[in-house]
């Protein structure tokens, strides 16, 4: 999440949930069979991005959204009498994002149905200061942050209506489509590959072209893939992927059963093909960006892990997948049917949530968001996915619950379900890992990006295999400057965390870069000093150009009006004709004094010349005599007149006339 001040408004980039902090809750009521874990026992809240909570939501006057999980936190804004800002997301990703917070809305329900609500809904038990002194560091440090300023984060969750009332006051895009933000400030949104619906910013006003680059993937397999010459020649980029973070030491672990491989991609970079970096040709930037096929390599990596399930279904045994990612899941889904069939193994694949119904739906009736593979699927008749040819053969089961009748009809076991919600706190995943948690045989997926040794405590003794794996969520470091040479920015801004890996790899000549860091103002100086405007054609029709006498420069006087239409500057006619014959002229200028002297003498008027040694700049003094007195002061900045008889002030008017520009 960012503030942008520009132009005078804020813009906030971003507005999502920390879901990986629910895990401090227990997702199962405490018993002499079941103990607490030191977890906390009650209704969970959510915590939004630090900081957030301290903003007056009076002074946001734009937000702007990158994806769909990027959107979960937007109904705690709009609930907010304050809060009047327009918000900008793409169509898909509004719409997903939608959906899952509806299904996080519906996940937190159940979980009222179960446990029933809260004694005291608006002040928990646990938010009490000597409560919150009873939890150990690790979840102290979840919770409060490391000042504890983050409690006054956590939220109660928002309900139906409350999304309900956030999407009517969502203005959708498309990629590509223009729209201006109090006339002056022009936004378009083009495909990150990310996710589906996912994209990058391109924000103009008069005097600034701004990319905000979230975190984008330049091929996907599934999705549209990262259109980045649409960010071409922007002055400042700021640059919001972090995913190369967690990619920067590839390890694969295996400690108390569980088994730790990243898919981050781009695994066959090395000093050899490093060189290719310092390419001065686009065509070869191009190249670089583009050489290692990273939808190709997230396919082969989750083979592996098909691999691992396929060996948990021979073997007996069940496979849980929390979802997280929309891409992650569809991958893996691709996957699973492929394999299934490969290995002739029939067992059911069940989806379970109150909005994998619609989820999937939607995939199908938004080509322009796919990649250019599946949009060939398309033309050609075939299914765009693999599992809608399982789902026609009844082998992909969609239910929106556990507890319905038609979902105990058709359950058997072993099978694959993908369930909600990668917490483990919320949703299905909970009555399933405590089925199968004392099952050796049996086989847990997860994303990285959660403390899993504390997500998995409440199911402890764990006997199940659990793989933890992270599909490709970013720009690759070694990309990043192949991309700045293409793009071409004057300034780029770089979290702070980057600082150490970015300076290893300045070539000899980087754009400027800035480091930002985490609630600490950046002032970032202008590109330009001056405003362009538009002179529309009523006025061009009334202007009189004159040369100037001491450059080769002809410049009109005009009069109008000026006006901010669609990010630009226009000039129009006024009603009054300007340039007639009696309009005093307007001088500028400096003044030689002995030339203004010798044209004064010319036109009868008699004085002196004298310096003045006391002021602090080179002052000339001219004082006339006759016909009346006067007095002329001049220097490099300014010329001041002091006379009082009519005729004398008109002739120095015409000696000024002649000795210097005017209009």
């Amino acid at each position: 999440m960012h503030i942008l001040q520009l132009a005078g408004f804020r813009f906030l980039l971003e507005c999502p949930i920390d879901l990986s902090a629910l895990i401090v809750f227990s997702p199962i009521a405490a018993s002499d069979s079941s103990p607490a874990f030191g977890l906390l026992q009650g209704l969970p809240w959510y915590k939004t991005v630090p900081s957030l909570h301290l903003w007056d939501p009076s002074l946001i006057d734009v937000v702007l959204i990158s994806s769909p999980f990027g959107m979960l936190g937007l109904p705690f804004l709009t609930c907010n009498a304050k809060f009047n800002a327009k918000i900008f997301v793409t169509e898909v990703a509004a719409r997903i994002g939608q959906l899952l917070m509806e299904d996080l809305v519906s996940m937190h329900a159940e979980f009222v149905q179960c446990y029933g609500a809260d004694v005291r809904p608006h002040f928990p038990e646990w938010m009490k200061w000597e409560e919150l002194g009873k939890l150990s560091p690790l979840l102290k440090q979840v919770i409060l942050g490391e000042g504890g300023e983050e409690l006054g984060g956590w939220m109660p969750l928002y309900s139906a209506a409350d999304i309900k009332e956030c999407m009517q006051k969502i203005q959708p895009l498309k990629y590509g489509e223009e729209t201006f933000f109090n006339g002056s400030i022009m936004l378009k949104a083009y495909s990150s590959g990310l996710d589906i619906g996912s994209c990058n910013w391109t924000i103009h006003d008069p005097r600034w072209s701004i990319s905000y680059l979230s975190s984008s993937l330049f091929m996907s397999a599934c999705w549209k893939g990262f259109d980045y010459m649409s960010l071409l020649g922007n002055d400042l980029v700021l640059f919001s992927d972090l995913s190369s973070l967690s990619s920067i030491d590839i390890t694969s672990t295996e400690s108390q059963g569980i088994r730790d491989i990243n898919m981050t991609g781009d695994s066959d970079f090395s000093p050899s093909n490093a060189s290719t970096c310092s390419a001065d040709t686009k065509d070869k930037g191009h190249r670089l960006l583009l050489e290692t096929d990273e939808s190709s390599d997230e396919t082969e990596k989750t083979k592996f892990i098909c691999s691992c399930i396929i060996d948990s279904l021979q073997g007996g045994g069940s496979v849980l997948i929390p979802m997280g990612r929309i891409e992650m899941a569809v991958l893996l889904l691709e996957q699973i049917c492929e394999s299934l069939e490969s290995f002739n193994i029939k067992v059911p694949i069940f989806m379970i949530s109150s909005t994998a119904e619609e989820m999937l739906a939607y995939l199908n009736i938004v080509p322009e968001c796919l990649s250019e593979h599946r949009q060939q699927k398309l033309f050609s008749g075939e299914a765009l996915f693999h599992h809608i040819e399982f789902k026609k053969a009844k082998r992909l089961l969609v239910f929106p619950s556990l507890y319905t009748s038609d979902f105990l009809a058709a359950w058997q076991e072993p099978c694959v379900v993908f369930s909600s919600h990668w917490s483990l706190r919320l949703g299905p995943v909970v009555t399933l890992l405590r089925r199968w948690h004392a099952d050796p045989n049996s086989l847990l997926i997860l994303e990285r990006g959660i403390d899993i040794e504390l997500a998995l405590l409440p199911y402890t003794p764990l006997a199940m295999k659990v793989l933890q794996c992270s599909i490709l969520s970013g720009i690759m470091m070694h990309k990043v400057q192949p991309l700045l040479k293409i793009l071409q920015p004057k300034l780029v801004l770089f979290p702070e965390d980057l600082r150490t890996q970015l300076q290893a790899q300045v070539n000899d000549s980087p754009p400027s870069y800035l480091y930002y860091t985490e609630n600490v103002p950046l002032r970032v100086p202008s590109s330009s000093k001056n405003y362009d405007a538009v002179l529309e054609t009523d006025l061009v029709v009334q202007l009189r150009p004159r040369k100037l006498t001491q450059q080769n420069l002809a410049i009109a006087r005009l009069g109008g009006g000026i006006r901010l239409r669609e990010g630009k500057y226009f000039l129009s006619a006024s009603k009054v004709q300007l340039g007639s014959s009696n309009e005093k002229l307007l001088h500028w200028g400096s003044v030689e004094p002995a030339r203004l002297l010798i044209s004064l003498q010319e036109r009868g008027l008699v004085g002196n010349m004298q310096w003045n040694e006391e002021a602090a700049s080179e002052t000339v003094s001219i004082r006339i005599r006759d016909p009346n007195n006067a007095i002329i002061e001049t220097n490099a900045s300014r010329t001041i007149i002091g006379c009082e008889d009519e005729n004398v002030a008109n002739l120095i008017y015409e000696t000024f006339s002649s000795v210097c520009d005017g209009i």
